[in-house]
């Protein structure tokens, strides 16, 4: 069983089988935002779900913690694209900055 949990001194939520590290969602965290720059699944995990258990359990933190999601990492960009019940979470730059 997958287990995910927010190593926030890593800044990184991890999924581990039992002691065995399965894969990692990298993030930085402001006060409005969770960036999610980087998500890497150990080879022996893929194709077991893990990327999806870190994408699901740390977007649920992000809503928790009420701040906003900044997908940078192209695999956290296509979970959310794939799961419109979190588009709320998306964050947008209000700027609209030209030259």
């Amino acid at each position: 069983m997958i287990v995910v949990t927010d190593n926030r001194a890593a800044n990184r939520f991890e999924a581990r089988e039992g002691e065995t590290l399965a894969g990692v969602a990298e993030y930085a965290r402001t006060a409005q935002l969770v960036a999610f720059v980087h998500t890497e699944v150990e080879p022996a995990f893929e194709g077991k779900g893990v990327g999806s258990a870190l994408a699901r359990e740390g977007i649920a933190s992000v809503r928790a913690d009420g701040l906003r999601v900044l997908a940078v990492c192209p695999f956290i960009a296509g979970w959310l694209a794939r799961h419109p019940e979190f588009a709320d979470l998306e964050y947008r730059a209000a700027s609209r900055v030209t030259d």
